[in-house]
């Protein structure tokens, strides 16, 4: 290794290299992350938007939030802008440090032509010589030495060749290994004050980071809420037993940790509680604050409880005060509810594995489900869902019903006409009844459709005892546009379902004749009764179908490929004899010839469509991988709640219950990213005991009133096959065993006890 030589850099040239890529490396992402980018809402967009009093409150108070936005905003500009000048700088500067050191020329330094002769080169450099040399006024050593380098190069003979060679004068140089950091670190004078910033970063600044991180990490859970919390959540929900009602579940919400003091120290303890918040108590019946219970006996407690029943109640507070309170209380509740939610499923699901008595059931989770949607929407659960609206009041809710009709849901009104609308609507003027149009034209409507099958299973339409049933859960979401002009809505227990005014075009008779003889049902299902029904009747009794029935039409559409094969072909059972003709019976040779040609084209179409289903099968696979890594989003659609103090996006919960039993079978799956379509897998084990089952499938909203859906499924759970005992390998084994043995004891080792009784 001779010849190598490390050195800091003494001129700091190559310093600059390092900082150059470190500073690159921290602007370019720093600059696409933080760069402020100015939201523009054109005037359509802003026609978009309600503008009745409770959002432009909102609107404004989302805005004081932030003084120091635009502050903010022009530091990063500045820090940034700064940062790419100082980069620019940096990289002039190198560049012009690879021209002065990489490209040598000695006649550029002695501003001759190539091919000078030697005494134009003297002349030149003593004419250089006397205006650059150090003893002069204007002279510079390093361009001196420049030139007495590029006039050696030209007039010495070895000089010559080694810059013609290598492109130095000097020779070939040795091989050196610089380390791009400025020798002033290393020097005994700074070593100390290079130490104490070591140990300032990394024995300081460093473990104290960490250890604050540690100790926030351990006192919260992955959704960020206090273990405390959680664990109060656990003992109240094990100890009440059965159903839990609405307001006892606001009690255990309102003792929540993150509403103490001492436990959040952003909770704020004003001295004006002591009189608005008793105050406040007295407008509230049936707060029950003489409660002995510990936490919910506690005066952060009391507060929250209160501040929550004014919030559902619509109470106005103190702006400067409880007000500000209240909207610190109310935008934790949505997530906060949520770990109720896992707390209660988690708990029920324990109950039913183990047969555990006296623990909560369906009502008390669906009771903390409904909580959420009060919460975001201010009100409470038996107010009419049109409140949701804005500009509607307790008093104009008479001008939803008349003597012809009588709107009771969100549903209901969307499906009138324009001008039914108008003449509902008549107390609001125009500005206030495009408010209503716009936020009643962006509200949910989910198309909810069930399909119930044992995956990994030869039949999969066939449900045994104990199988693991997989319940897929397809959700399109569209909006209330939809239902306008042209839609009916009808409600009834299970959720609401639509219909088109316009009647569809009927077929005709012997189209339809056609098509039940080529699709003729299974033995097991009911034939369809022959008969002549008009449209008008059709259409009504398919409206007047209750949706459970529906949903078992749709559940019977979705068979495997194998059934739809199976049902496309006429079914010729034994019974009506004098229909099949004896051309049928009697099949030429020809026939019979060109079917055991035909085996084989049938055996090759089979595996490309084995080929394609795999295909199929494996990029469905792919896609919801992909998925998974992406990770769960939480951007829907945005809700309007002009009295929750933040922007809330839809989220649903969907689940599958015994009605019968009160039972939680799947534990809720929180759907948060349902913008377009989204599938959900609900998975659980069927039971024991053969018998015909209804089992629902629920989906909530957490944001929404009178938005909620059920479908019912009915699994036929047959009896499970019985596994063989003996393997048929074992057999062959024993018949070999007693080829070569020969005569000796008839009982072998897996013979059982009743075998052995018969040979006795």
């Amino acid at each position: 290794m001779g010849g190598q030589k490390f050195q800091y850099d003494e001129s700091g040239g190559t310093f600059f290299y390092f900082l150059l890529s470190f500073l690159a490396l921290l602007l370019i992402p720093a600059t696409y992350y933080w760069w402020p980018r100015k939201q523009k809402q054109d005037q359509k967009q802003l026609e978009k938007e309600c503008q009745c009093r409770g959002c432009q409150k909102k609107k404004v108070m989302l805005l004081t939030k932030q003084p120091w936005k635009e502050t903010k905003q022009i530091l990063q500009i500045v820090l940034i802008l700064s940062g790419w000048t100082v980069l620019i700088l940096l990289a002039y500067k190198v560049s012009q440090f690879d021209y002065e050191y990489a490209n040598f020329d000695p006649y550029e330094i002695l501003g001759i032509t190539t091919g000078a002769s030697q005494g134009d080169i003297k002349k030149a450099y003593r004419k250089l010589s006397l205006i650059y040399h150090p003893d002069k006024e204007t002279g510079d050593e390093k361009t001196f030495m420049k030139l007495t380098k590029a006039y050696q190069a030209l007039t010495d003979d070895e000089a010559r060749r080694n810059w013609e060679k290598y492109g130095n004068p000097d020779g070939p140089g040795a091989m050196s290994f610089g380390i791009a950091l400025p020798s002033w670190i290393v020097e005994k004078e700074n070593s100390v004050w290079v130490l104490g910033l070591y140990a300032l970063v990394f024995m300081v600044a460093l473990p104290t980071a960490v250890g604050m991180w540690w100790y926030r990490s351990i006192r919260y859970s992955g959704d960020q809420v206090l273990l405390d919390t959680t664990q109060m959540y656990y003992y109240f929900f094990h100890k009440t037993p059965c159903s839990m009602a609405v307001k006892r579940v606001i009690m255990i919400l309102a003792a929540s940790r993150e509403f103490e003091k001492r436990h959040n120290s952003e909770v704020v303890e004003r001295p004006t509680d002591n009189v608005e918040v008793p105050q406040l108590i007295k407008q509230i019946p049936n707060l029950n604050e003489k409660n002995r219970e510990p936490p919910l006996c506690h005066l952060y407690s009391i507060k929250a409880r209160a501040l929550i029943h004014a919030h559902l109640g619509r109470i106005p507070l103190q702006a400067d005060t409880l007000d500000k309170d209240r909207q610190y209380i109310v935008k934790k509740c949505p997530y906060l509810v949520q770990e109720m939610v896992n707390c209660v499923s988690q708990l029920i699901l324990l109950a039913y594995a183990h047969r555990i008595p006296r623990l909560p059931n369906i009502e008390t989770i669906e009771n903390c489900m409904k909580l959420s949607p009060m919460i975001v929407q201010a009100m409470w659960e038996y107010k009419n869902p049109l409140l949701q609206l804005p500009h509607i009041t307790d008093e104009n809710l008479k001008y939803f019903s008349s003597k012809k009709q009588r709107i009771k849901s969100i549903q209901q009104f969307a499906s009138l006409k324009h001008e039914e609308k108008q003449h509902i609507l008549r107390f609001l003027n125009d500005d206030q009844f495009n408010d209503v149009i716009k936020v009643l034209s962006k509200m949910p409507l989910v198309d909810f459709q069930v399909v119930s099958e044992v995956i990994d299973d030869e039949n999969p339409t066939v449900v045994t005892a104990g199988a693991i049933v997989t319940v897929t859960v397809t959700l399109v979401r569209k909006n209330m546009s939809d239902l306008f002009e042209g839609f009916n809505v009808y409600n009834d227990s299970d959720g609401y379902q639509m219909e088109r005014d316009q009647e569809e075009p009927q077929p005709d008779e012997d189209e339809t004749a056609k098509k039940e003889e080529h699709l003729k049902k299974p033995v097991w299902q009911k034939q369809p009764k022959k008969g002549k029904k008009s449209g008008k009747k059709s259409t009504k009794s398919q409206r007047q179908l209750p949706r459970s029935k529906k949903g078992e039409e749709k559940s019977s559409q979705s068979l495997i490929p194998e059934a739809k094969e199976i049902l496309r072909k006429p079914s010729h059972d034994s019974g009506d004899e004098s229909d099949i003709s004896e051309d049928e019976v009697d099949h030429s040779n020809d026939e019979c010839y060109e079917d055991q040609n035909n085996q084989s084209d049938n055996k090759v179409s089979s595996l490309e469509d084995d080929d394609t289903e795999w295909e199929k099968f494996q990029s469905a696979r792919l896609s919801k991988r992909e998925k998974v890594l992406e990770g769960r989003s939480k951007q829907s659609h945005s809700v309007h709640c002009p009295y929750f103090p933040e922007d809330k996006q839809e989220y649903w919960w969907v689940y599958v219950s015994d009605r019968k039993s009160h039972t939680l079978l799947t534990a809720p799956y929180h759907l948060t990213a349902l913008v377009d379509k989204e599938e959900v897998q609900l998975k659980f084990t069927a039971p024991r005991w053969p018998n015909l089952y209804t089992f629902t499938v629920c989906l909530r909203s957490d944001s929404y009133l009178g938005f909620d859906q059920t479908h019912d499924i009915k699994l036929d759970v047959k009896e499970a096959p019985e596994v063989p005992v003996e393997h048929p390998q074992w057999d062959m084994l024993d018949d070999e065993e007693g080829d070569n043995e020969g005569a000796g004891s008839d009982v072998s080792e897996f013979t059982t006890d009743e075998d052995v009784e018969e040979d006795i």
